[in-house]
């Protein structure tokens, strides 16, 4: 299993983002950068994380800016040389209204490229093999949930980026995983009034996160039996699938 010693996380600040910051800063990293949007938030996690031992370095970022992104992600990486960076920040619809679809993709989507894109430019100029990249999908990204459109279509591009990705960058030895995490607690969950099936707390999550990852996993997908519906239902023919998610229970 690999061990990273320099961990960048964007989205720390809460849910699964705020529980792999506090598991690395126990575990494995001796570097830590995390940033978010909540000047308040990302201040606790700071402290509690170097509480457990690791040197963060916490700023406040917006990921759809792509040139604040680069710029964070090159200076982070000058200081001490990126083992691993997880694409985490993300955000829930809601209403699908214009502006809330757009803020959707703009965060979930392009979000996920501002970060990644500059790493692997980074990546492909060492010549090492401790170089990971994992993105935050969903197992919404396995099908379109009328529920949540726009979350899904974000997610799915997610999930097929990195699963490309992941061959795509082999031979220049870095490593991809994609993680497909079902109902875990968070500010987002916390507002869903719809039945969550396989709930889960955000440090068990980070837990299976960071094993996966430790193993090269290419999809880290949980719990089980969520991954497994999820992926029967993207197999069925379109009448089925309609039936089925036609009935799911609505958000309010």
């Amino acid at each position: 299993m690999t061990i990273h010693t320099t961990v960048l996380i964007t989205g720390a600040t809460s849910g699964i983002g705020e529980a792999l910051a506090l598991y690395y800063a126990e575990h494995d990293a001796e570097n830590l950068f995390i940033c978010g949007r909540d000047k308040t938030r990302l201040a606790d996690v700071k402290k509690r994380c170097e509480e457990k031992g690791a040197k963060v370095y916490a700023d406040i970022m917006d990921v759809t800016d792509c040139d604040m992104m680069r710029k964070w992600i090159e200076k982070a990486d000058s200081i001490a040389p990126l083992n691993l960076v997880i694409a985490n920040a993300g955000v829930s619809t809601g209403e699908e209204t214009e502006n809330n679809v757009r803020n959707t993709v703009q965060t979930n989507v392009c979000g996920v490229v501002n970060t990644v894109l500059p790493v692997i430019e980074l990546f492909k100029q060492r010549s090492d093999t401790d170089k990971h990249i994992a993105m935050l999908a969903s197992i919404a990204g396995y099908h379109g949930l009328p529920t949540a459109p726009s979350y899904s279509a974000s997610k799915a591009f997610v999930k097929a980026w990195g699963e490309a990705m992941r061959l795509s960058l082999r031979n220049d030895g870095i490593k991809v995983s994609v993680i497909c995490p079902g109902f875990v607690r968070s500010r987002i969950t916390d507002k869903n009034t719809c039945p969550m099936p396989f709930f889960m707390e955000a440090p068990r999550a980070a837990q299976i996160i960071a094993r996966g990852i430790a193993k090269n996993k290419g999809i880290i997908a949980f719990p089980w039996p969520l991954r497994f519906s999820a992926w029967l239902m993207s197999c069925l023919p379109n009448v089925l699938s309609d039936l089925i998610y036609g009935n799911l229970p609505k958000k309010v």
